[in-house]
């Protein structure tokens, strides 16, 4: 079957969603493929052992943990298959709206020095640390622009001198709740800066949509009242409404096409029947061409589709002629403290996360980068036991017992992610001898971040300790970082943007190097990933380089 549309995107994630919308309200015809299904609220669920937070049995926002495999590559070398479940898989959802059905919501802009890393630090050694082809300046429109059209809480004067703004938030920060007057006293006692967290949360009624009424199911869940604002809620129900998006669930992007020049053309695709999982033979094969293809997959998918569309004119993958796809896959080391109060500091409102400092970001001595610190989202028990107990207090028996019961209320937990200093060894390439059910080789993921982001993680490691004991915990403890690949959540990099195609991937709009009509939009083009959770810059970038893709393609169609 054979179609014929303006644009095709695949991926409806924070990024692919807002193209399809801005490109849709343009009068545009868009094909939007999506790998997973469109999840309802009860179809993801609330399983405290199966949760896209705690993976330990599985997860509910896919893909689904048959046929789907990846291939890990250790340190030392040695190779083995993954299910989706499985950390060493760094897993995002695979859904409509993708992560952004299930994510705690962090709205951080980035600094401007995060836009100039290389500049402010040098490069280290065995890095691939650079500067973003643009400045916060070119993206602070497209922050502004994700903050009002999807709904962004919080509190823009409080780090007016840090993060520049010309507008303040849309709603009102997330409410205080007892670990919020504990950590802004310990901070005072510091000298600290704080601000309350950005959320794409509504804390009103905002978008037709409810406000957020507290629950305990946050990050890793599905809103009840749909007040979590992520693609499959806002942009996507838009481009719908236009009457020019066309959206297939279970729909398997295979290859981007080329002519026989070389030139992209299309996609080619399964959709399975039903939208379920069936077995292989089960599925449809389907080609669509258009004027412009668009991948938003997320860092690791968007890269194994790159590799596996080699052509005789691509013998490497589309983009890679000089080894780029694929490397300095990035996401974020995340420190984290605990600290036993005496008092109780845990009652049980969420979302959670409430104070943050930005107080290191930048500016630590010996140290490149650095990041941010908040409060946790609320974690069921099952979490807080795998993630939050003590060093030393037994796994299981009367004491552990004891301590949940005691102590699930008083511990006070501290965390954020730090600048990743990129390494290009650091990759995903594709492993042909493992296919998934569709039988597309697979991603093969390898490497490590570079050995100065655990130095960043340490330090900032040390500084949750600091804030704990000085909000006045009388016990402290955390577990040393170590070097790890980074990419999970917040998997970036592997598509960077820049201006020599010997270095990068795509120009500063995402417009894949030497290809007139191929882009990739997603956290893919990330030069390096912030001290902070990087949706909101993924979901800016995707307004800058829509606006762009309308402008400079569809302009004189349109008049």
């Amino acid at each position: 079957m054979m179609t014929s549309h303006d644009a095709i995107i695949i991926g409806t994630g924070a990024a692919g969603g807002i193209v399809a919308c801005v490109l849709a309200e343009a009068g545009k015809d868009v094909l939007l493929l999506e790998r997973g299904p469109a999840l309802s609220f009860s179809q993801v669920g609330r399983d405290h052992l199966r949760n896209q937070r705690l993976s330990i049995y599985g997860h509910n926002a896919g893909p689904e943990l048959e046929g789907n495999p990846r291939v890990f590559v250790d340190p030392a070398g040695n190779a083995r298959t993954v299910r989706p479940h499985e950390p060493d898989y760094h897993n995002n959802a695979a859904c409509v709206g993708g992560g952004t059905r299930v994510y705690g919501a962090q709205a951080w802009r980035f600094m401007p020095a995060d836009f100039r890393m290389a500049s402010t630090y040098g490069v280290p050694e065995g890095s691939s640390l650079a500067d973003w082809p643009l400045t916060y300046d070119d993206v602070e429109p497209f922050y502004e622009r994700a903050e009002w059209e999807l709904g962004v809480a919080g509190d823009g004067p409080a780090l007016r001198d840090y993060v520049p703004r010309r507008r303040d938030y849309p709603l009102p920060p997330v409410p205080p709740s007892p670990q919020t007057v504990a950590l802004k006293r310990g901070a005072q006692q510091l000298g600290w800066i704080t601000s309350p967290v950005p959320l794409l949360i509504n804390t009103l009624p905002y978008g037709r949509r409810d406000s957020c009424i507290a629950c305990k199911y946050c990050v890793g869940f599905a809103c009840p009242t749909d007040a979590k604002n992520g693609s499959h809620n806002t942009m996507i129900p838009r481009a719908l409404a236009t009457g020019h998006c066309k959206l297939v669930t279970a729909a398997m992007a295979d290859r981007i096409e080329t002519d026989e020049e070389g030139k992209v053309n299309g996609v080619s695709y399964f959709v399975q029947e039903g939208g379920l999982a069936q077995e292989r033979g089960k599925a449809e094969a389907h080609t669509a061409r258009a004027k412009i293809v668009i991948v938003s997959a997320g860092a690791i998918e968007s890269a194994r589709l790159l590799l596996n569309s080699y052509s005789t004119h691509h013998p490497n993958g589309l983009g890679n002629e000089y080894d780029q796809v694929g490397r300095n896959l990035q996401g974020h080391l995340y420190p984290r403290a605990y600290g036993l109060m005496r008092e109780k500091v845990f009652n049980g409102i969420g979302p959670g996360v409430t104070l943050a400092t930005t107080q290191f970001n930048h500016g630590n001595l010996g140290v490149i980068g650095g990041g941010m610190l908040a409060d946790d989202f609320i974690k069921p028990p099952i979490d807080f036991w795998y993630d939050s107990l003590p060093p030393d207090l037994p796994r299981w028996g009367l004491a552990n017992k004891r301590f949940m019961r005691d102590n699930y209320t008083r511990v006070l937990h501290v965390r954020g992610p730090v600048q990743d200093v990129p390494s290009p060894e650091g990759r995903v390439t594709i492993d042909r001898a493992v296919r998934d059910r569709w039988g597309i080789p697979v991603a093969r993921l390898s490497g490590s971040t570079h050995p100065a982001t655990v130095v960043a993680a340490e330090f900032m490691r040390s500084r949750g300790e600091e804030w704990l004991r000085a909000s006045g915990c009388e016990r402290v403890w955390s577990w040393r970082p170590g070097l790890v690949l980074s990419g999970g959540q917040h998997q970036a990099g592997t598509c960077r943007m820049g201006h020599d195609p010997k270095t990068s991937v795509t120009d500063k709009w995402g417009r894949v190097h030497n290809h007139d009509n191929f882009f990739v939009v997603d956290g893919s083009l990330h030069v390096t990933n912030g001290g902070f959770n990087p949706v909101l810059t993924i979901m800016a970038l995707a307004f800058r380089s829509a606006a762009h893709i309308v402008r400079a393609y569809f302009q004189c169609a349109t008049g």
